[in-house]
């Protein structure tokens, strides 16, 4: 595919989400705790403010994918919240058959918007403050994706080149791809940018309202995430 110049407006990484969030459960009845709870209980993601784990100072996560397998190293000063986020998102399984849904050539890869819409649902306003910009957006950087301050939330990209300029923009890296690129190199990238944008790619608010039906239905050549696991845990 032909990589065209990218203006810098486009680097916001908009995540185009609906604003309101969908609910996660009718309320159940006789006194025995509500439906919603129960299936909290049984589904951590469906809590994201329970998942708020400190993560260590340094530590790896090895992504399965349907290109092979690779491993990030984050490094929790370059970006707490955003370290400490990533952590409790891998271990608690939120990657899981998650698709890199805007890959663009030459720029970055995009990953982060859940499968199943209840669970997107219950994480779409569940955001953290941003950290100041201690790495550079080189090639290989884990960084995650922004619509505005304070805005973070899951989505994150894997920048294909040196793409230093994001940095006076906010986006701040958490880590760093140290085995593996040449896997991250060859993701699915035909569909190119977000239709909304000029691309044959997803709208980000359809995935969160119809999850990957839509994706395997729509946009079947999608590379995704297998699992992702931290390395040496457990």
């Amino acid at each position: 595919m032909r990589s065209s110049p990218i203006s810098r407006r486009t680097f916001r990484f908009s995540a185009l989400l609906p604003a309101a969030i969908f609910p996660l459960a009718a309320c159940g009845g006789d006194g025995g705790g509500s439906d919603a709870e129960a299936e909290a209980a049984a589904n951590p993601l469906l809590s994201p403010a329970d998942l708020a784990e400190t993560a260590p100072e340094t530590f790896q996560a090895r992504f399965e994918t349907t290109k092979g397998e690779f491993v990030v190293e984050v490094t929790r000063a370059w970006a707490p919240n955003g370290a400490d986020r990533f952590y409790n998102l891998v271990k608690n399984g939120f990657f899981e058959d998650v698709r890199f849904f805007r890959v663009m050539e030459n720029f970055m890869a995009q990953f982060g918007l859940h499968g199943d819409p209840q669970v997107q649902a219950a994480w779409t306003m569940a955001t953290i403050p941003d950290d100041p910009v201690m790495a550079s957006n080189t090639r290989g950087t884990l960084t995650f994706a922004t619509r505005g301050a304070d805005t973070r939330t899951t989505q994150l990209f894997i920048n294909f080149v040196d793409n230093s300029r994001l940095d006076e923009s906010g986006f701040a890296p958490i880590g760093t791809v140290v085995e593996g690129m040449d896997v991250v190199d060859q993701i699915y990238a035909g569909y190119g940018d977000s239709a909304s944008r000029g691309g044959n790619g997803p709208l980000a608010q359809n995935i969160a309202a119809q999850g990957n039906e839509h994706l395997e239905e729509s946009f079947p050549e999608l590379d995704y995430i297998v699992s992702a696991a931290l390395v040496g845990a457990g």
